[in-house]
């Protein structure tokens, strides 16, 4: 598996910790993709295996995490995660974006060539 799945915890660590400050601070050394996910989903389920292609695709360019929202209540509560799956893209140097809902494989190519990749 190529994704890293996050904890509360490890997220404090690689991404953000929100809890020294609220504004964006971005600690990893590349772009990134947050998936917000539920074992029970079933959009969840669709875009998982895309996921997993995808980091491998651009392993060498961004980090694909993967949040279980039923675990890590925290993290989906700080991001107001009310729907799933809802995708979080972080640029190295810009506001991350949030996108409700599954993507097809050639949406999310398109916003990791546009957004996260452009510099």
């Amino acid at each position: 598996m190529a994704t890293v799945q996050l904890t509360a915890e490890k997220f404090k660590a690689e991404v953000f910790d929100y809890t020294q400050g609220k504004d964006w601070n971005f600690k990893g050394d590349k772009p990134a993709i947050i998936d917000f996910y539920a074992d029970w989903c079933g959009p969840c389920k669709m875009v998982a295996p895309i996921f997993e292609e995808l980091s491998e695709e651009y392993k060498k360019d961004i980090t694909i995490y993967k949040v279980d929202t039923e675990v890590e209540q925290e993290l989906a509560a700080m991001f107001g995660i009310q729907s799933i799956p809802s995708i979080l893209f972080i640029p190295m140097d810009k506001t991350p974006m949030m996108q409700r809902g599954a993507l097809p494989k050639n949406n999310l190519k398109q916003v990791i060539d546009k957004e996260l990749l452009q510099n």
